[in-house]
C-alpha cells in the first residue's frame, strides 16, 4: 500500500510542477522535465530512510523504488517530451 499511496503522491507533485511552471510563464514541459529530477531525489531518499530507520532490506526497497520512481517519472517524460516545445 505504501508504493501505491508514494506513487500517487508523485503524480499529485507532477501535476503541481506541470501546471505550476505554465502559471509561472514557462512551458509547462519544462516543469515535467524538472520533476523527473527532483523525483528521483526524492525516491532515493525514501529507499534511503527505508533500509536506515525502518530496517527494510536493501533489495526490497530496490522493488519498491521501480514502480515508486518509475510511474511518476514515466508520465512525466510523456508529458515533457509529447507535448514539449
Amino acid at each position: 500500500m505504501h508504493i501505491v499511496m508514494v506513487a500517487g503522491m508523485g503524480l499529485i507533485a507532477l501535476a503541481a510542477f506541470y501546471f505550476g511552471a505554465g502559471l509561472t510563464g514557462r512551458a509547462a514541459s519544462s516543469g515535467a522535465a524538472l520533476f523527473i529530477w527532483v523525483w528521483l531525489a526524492a525516491s532515493i531518499l525514501n529507499g534511503a530512510v527505508g533500509v536506515l530507520r525502518a530496517g527494510i532490506p536493501v533489495v526490497n526497497e530496490i522493488a519498491a523504488f521501480i514502480p515508486i520512481f518509475g510511474i511518476p517519472a514515466a508520465v512525466a517524460w510523456y508529458l515533457a517530451y509529447r507535448y514539449g516545445a
